[in-house]
C-alpha cells in the first residue's frame, strides 16, 4: 500500500509540472506494482452527459438496453452493443491527466483497479461490477483526435504505441450482459466456472 501511494504521489508531483511525458509514463508503467488480476475494485465512475461533459455518481444502474445509465452512447443514432460501456485502468487515466484536469476526462465509464489488459482480459470475458455484468469485446479501443486534444500527443503515443497493445491501456470495450448496479468500491471480478451458465 505505501509503495502504491509513494508512486500515485509523484505521478501527481509530475502532473502538476506538466504533462508527462512518453518516457515518464512508461517508467511509472514499468515502476507500477502489477495491477491485480481476476478481482480489483471500481474506482471511479464516469457518465458521458454529453459535448465532452462528465459526471461522476457513487452509484449507477447498468442495462442491456440503455448501457450506462445517462450516458450518452443510449442517445447515439447508431449504437455499437460492442462499445457499450469503457473500463479503464484507474491508474492510468490518473497518469495521462493534465493539470487542472480531472481523471474522469478520459471518459471511460468505469475506472478500475484491475489488469485490462489482453492476457488478464481475453475477448469473450465476463466481469462482474457490482451486480452487473460485462462481457469483453474485440472492438480495440484507441486514442483518438480527442484523446490527444485532452491529454497531449506524448500520452497519446504511449497508449497506442504498438508494443503497448496487449496492455489496452486506452481501456477496454465491453457489453452490457446482465442489468445490475455499479457503485464506487464495488468489486469487480472475473465470473468463472458454473457461474458463467447464469449469466
Amino acid at each position: 500500500m505505501g509503495e502504491r501511494l509513494a508512486l500515485e504521489r509523484r505521478a501527481a508531483f509530475l502532473t502538476i509540472l506538466g504533462d508527462m511525458t512518453f518516457e515518464e509514463l512508461e517508467r511509472a508503467w514499468q515502476d507500477a506494482p502489477p495491477l491485480p488480476r481476476g478481482r480489483g475494485g471500481v474506482r471511479r465512475i464516469c457518465v458521458r452527459t454529453g459535448g465532452g461533459a462528465h459526471a461522476c455518481p457513487p452509484r449507477v444502474r447498468v442495462t442491456c438496453e440503455g448501457g450506462v445509465d445517462g450516458d450518452r452512447w443510449a442517445r447515439e443514432p447508431q449504437r455499437r452493443l460492442d462499445a457499450q460501456v469503457t473500463l479503464i485502468a484507474a491508474r492510468v487515466a490518473e497518469w495521462i491527466a493534465r493539470p487542472g484536469s480531472p481523471p474522469e476526462a478520459a471518459g471511460d465509464n468505469f475506472h478500475v483497479d484491475l489488469d485490462v489488459g489482453v492476457e488478464a482480459l481475453p475477448v469473450g470475458t465476463r466481469i462482474r461490477l457490482g451486480t452487473a455484468v460485462v462481457e469483453v469485446t474485440a472492438l480495440p479501443h484507441s486514442g483518438c483526435a480527442k484523446f490527444r486534444d485532452r491529454f497531449g500527443l506524448d500520452a497519446v503515443r504511449w497508449v497506442n504505441d504498438p508494443g503497448h497493445r496487449e496492455r489496452r491501456l486506452r481501456g477496454v470495450n465491453c457489453r452490457v450482459i446482465a442489468d445490475g448496479e455499479v457503485a464506487v468500491d464495488d468489486a469487480v471480478e472475473l465470473v468463472r466456472g458454473i457461474e458463467l451458465s447464469r449469466v
